[in-house]
This record gives C-alpha cells, structure tokens and sequence, in this order.
C-alpha cells in the first residue's frame, strides 16, 4: 500500500498562485501514475492532471495552461503548480495513485486509481 499526503492547499485571490505537493511513503511503486483529482461539494470529483514516473503529463481541459503537475522520483514528491487562479478553482484537492501507466485514454477515471489522499482545500476569492 502507498500512502499519499496533500499539502500547500489555502486560501487566495483570483489571479494568484499555489502550489499543493502530494508526497508518496510506503510501496511507492504502487504510484507510478499519480493524479490530482479536485471535488466541490455536490458535484462529480473532477480529473485535473496526471503524471507517470518516467515523465509524460495530462491535463485537463479547464486547466490547461494554467496547472503545471511536476514530479521529484528521488523525493516521492508530486507537485501542482496552479498559476491563474480563478474562484471556479475553489475546491478540495486530492491526489491518487496506480502502479500502471498514465494512458492518455484512461488517466482522468478515478475508478483506476487504488490509493488516495485525504485532500487539501483551495479557496479562490474574487
């Protein structure tokens, strides 16, 4: 079992940036692709992006551009650069894992992945 553990969430302005990291202990080779998934209350959880250990990154659409997801294998660290923020960005962030490949058909279905964090909120204010 890997364990995942979410930090820099917070409080900001629209327009700002944060940065969360989600950092892997355990059998880390059960997080070879880790996500960032974000829910708001009432809605479905949403895919924001993904990455595999050997490099190769997914986003999704409303973040394009504005969300960078970087990964340290030495550090077992995933971080999520968001630059941009907006208040539609409000929501609780968690990052998830699977010991398989990031398939850019498959790497925004929560369903896939076996472990998760217990996530991070991020609250942008207009």
């Amino acid at each position: 079992q890997v364990q995942l553990a979410e930090s820099g969430g917070g409080s900001v302005q629209a327009g700002g940036s944060l940065t969360l990291s989600c950092t892997a202990s355990g059998d880390t080779s059960r997080a070879a692709c880790v996500a960032w998934f974000r829910q708001v209350p009432g809605k479905w959880r949403e895919a924001v992006a993904a990455i595999h250990t050997i490099g190769g990154a997914h986003y999704g659409d409303s973040v394009q551009g504005r969300f960078t997801i970087t990964r340290d294998n030495d550090k077992n660290t995933i971080d999520l650069q968001m630059n941009n923020l907006q208040p539609e960005d409000t929501a609780v962030y968690s990052c998830a894992a699977h010991a398989y490949s990031c398939d850019s058909g498959s790497w925004y279905r929560e369903r896939g992945y076996t472990d998760w964090g217990q996530g991070t909120q991020v609250i942008v204010s207009s």
